[in-house]
This record gives C-alpha cells, sequence and structure tokens, in this order.
C-alpha cells in the first residue's frame, strides 16, 4: 500500500486504465509482478479503494527525474513499476510503462504545438534520436500497447461510455491521519466485459443515429453523434479495450483534476450517468434528449479546459 506525505499536487489530468490479472501475464513477465506485489503490496484492496497515493508518488518520481538530474526526454528504461488492485483475492495489474507513454506524449506533443514552440521545447536532434529509439524498440515488441491513457485538462466525452452510474466512487480527501493528507479521488471500475458491452451499444446506437442525420441532413439529434469524430472515437476505445485479457478491470480516474473542480462540483460531478441517460434517450428515439445529455457535459467540460488559460 502507497502512502505520501507531500504537498506536491497531481497534474491536471485524468486516465484511463486497465488492470489485467496477474494470471494474464506470461512468464518471466508474471513472476516479476509477483515479486513486485510481495515487496509493495497491493495499492487498492477494494473497488472502493484509490490508488491516488500511489499515482502521486508516480509523479513525484516524474518530478525528481527533472530536478535531480539534467532532464531527460525519455527514460533510459521502461519502468518496473505498476498500480495493482486485489479484488477477492485477485491481484489485478496496470503497468506504468512509462517509456512508452512519453513517446506517445512526444507524438501528441508533435501535432499540438507550432513548429518553432516545438523545436524550442524538443529540439529536433532530440526528437529524432527519441524516435528512431521507439522504431528500434518497436521493431521487437510490435504487439505493445499502454495500460494507460491520459487526457490532460479534460475527461474525453468517449471515455465515459465503458461505466455505468453504479461504478462511480467518491473518496472526500482528508488532511487527518498517519500517514499524512489523503488525496480526494473520484474514479470509476468496471469489469472488462461490461466495459466493451457497453462501448459496443454506444457505438451501434451512434452509427445508427449518424445513418439518419446522413439521410436528414442537420435534423434535429444530429449534434448527438456529432458526424465521424465522435464515432470514430468510440470505435478506438472499443478496439483498445479488446488488446486486453477480458477478465481486466478498466477503471476511469479524473486525477489531478479533481483539484480543478473542487469539493462542491466534485461531489456532484457525474457525467458518465448523463451520457449513459442520452444514450438510453438516442435508442428509445428521443434525439432532443440524447442532445440535451451530450451538451450538457460538454459544456461543462469546455469551462473546466477553459482554465487552461487562466491566469
Amino acid at each position: 500500500m502507497t502512502t505520501v506525505r507531500t504537498s506536491v499536487l497531481p497534474p491536471y489530468a485524468a486516465h484511463l486504465r486497465v488492470y489485467e490479472p496477474l494470471a494474464a501475464y506470461p512468464e518471466p513477465e508474471r513472476a516479476r509482478w509477483q515479486a513486485y506485489l510481495a515487496a509493495h503490496g497491493p495499492d487498492a484492496t477494494s473497488a472502493e479503494h484509490s490508488v491516488a497515493p500511489a499515482a502521486l508518488a508516480e509523479q513525484r518520481r516524474a518530478l525528481a527525474e527533472v530536478v535531480g538530474r539534467t532532464p531527460r526526454d525519455l527514460p533510459d528504461r521502461e519502468s518496473e513499476r505498476a498500480f495493482v488492485r486485489q479484488l477477492d483475492g485477485v491481484a489485478y495489474v496496470c503497468p506504468w510503462a512509462t517509456r512508452l507513454r512519453c513517446w506517445q506524449a512526444l507524438e501528441e506533443l508533435r501535432g499540438a504545438l507550432p513548429a518553432a514552440l516545438l523545436d524550442t521545447v524538443l529540439p529536433p536532434t532530440a526528437r529524432a534520436a527519441a524516435l528512431a529509439d521507439q522504431e528500434r524498440w518497436q521493431a521487437g515488441h510490435p504487439d505493445a500497447r499502454p495500460w494507460i491513457l491520459t487526457s490532460r485538462w479534460e475527461v474525453p466525452v468517449r471515455w465515459f461510455l465503458p461505466f455505468g452510474a453504479e461504478d462511480r466512487c467518491f473518496v472526500p480527501g482528508s488532511d487527518a491521519g498517519l500517514a499524512g493528507p489523503v488525496p480526494a479521488a473520484l474514479f470509476y471500475l468496471t469489469p472488462m466485459a461490461q466495459a466493451r458491452r457497453r462501448v459496443a451499444r454506444a457505438y451501434r446506437a451512434l452509427r445508427e443515429q449518424q445513418g439518419q442525420g446522413q439521410g436528414q441532413g442537420r435534423g434535429q439529434g444530429g449534434s448527438a453523434g456529432r458526424g465521424g469524430p465522435l464515432v470514430q472515437g468510440v470505435e478506438q476505445v472499443g478496439r483498445w479495450l479488446e488488446e486486453f485479457h477480458p477478465r481486466s478491470l478498466v477503471e476511469l480516474d479524473y486525477g489531478g483534476l479533481v483539484h480543478l473542480l473542487g469539493p462542491e462540483r466534485l461531489a456532484v460531478e457525474d457525467s458518465v450517468a448523463e451520457i449513459e441517460s442520452g444514450l438510453l434517450a438516442l435508442r428509445s428515439g428521443d434525439g432532443a434528449g440524447a442532445v440535451r445529455a451530450y451538451e450538457s457535459v460538454t459544456a461543462r467540460w469546455r469551462q473546466v479546459q477553459a482554465l487552461r488559460y487562466a491566469s
């Protein structure tokens, strides 16, 4: 169990994680995670427990790498750490895979920044070396995929789809405790089989709505599907989930966004339930109701995103 005493807040980012059962890992990887679990213990021992302290520990390690030595573009080696949940006697492991995620972040950075700014942040020679290193690594690991997806300043709408309102767990946080402050957390946790079913149902409903919208032009209800991008995003999430063991756990963790939302908004935040009701309306033919749910959620998250530019 990870305990952290620190004033460092996690970044304003949400995370979509998959925890695979220990038995799903091939040897010798399974033996390594067994040894890791024996040495460190689980980060959460029930579905109601958050891994927020362990996530904060990950952030502290990343900061130490930056301030403790000459900053590097990428870690030299892949992380040997993981988030571990233990439910009903079964251990579930979500490897940090920090190096792989850094490569992905580099790709996102290339698409998000103007060329001149990108060259300042990461010189072309450094980027070229990182990409060459990635290509060599991927040649030997063609099936590699991250167990963790990260989104800064928002939770993408498509990430709400694998979950139901009953999966919600809110941990208020506390300044008390022998181990120091307990960070607030809002997360959803559900079995992989349920997550896949929900995403598949949502995908079918959105595809049907998209087809109707194409036939009717920009008629009522069209914005719930938003044409191609939302449907493609849902498809991407579904394909990502298919990469993992069918008895895995899927978690949506609001991460550092809890500090942006604040206690009052956090206590009532339930975009999952709103999107769930919108999809129910869509399947029942209530296009206007689906649009209201979709636009309510997206408008609220646009307000959160706007804080990125606050001074």
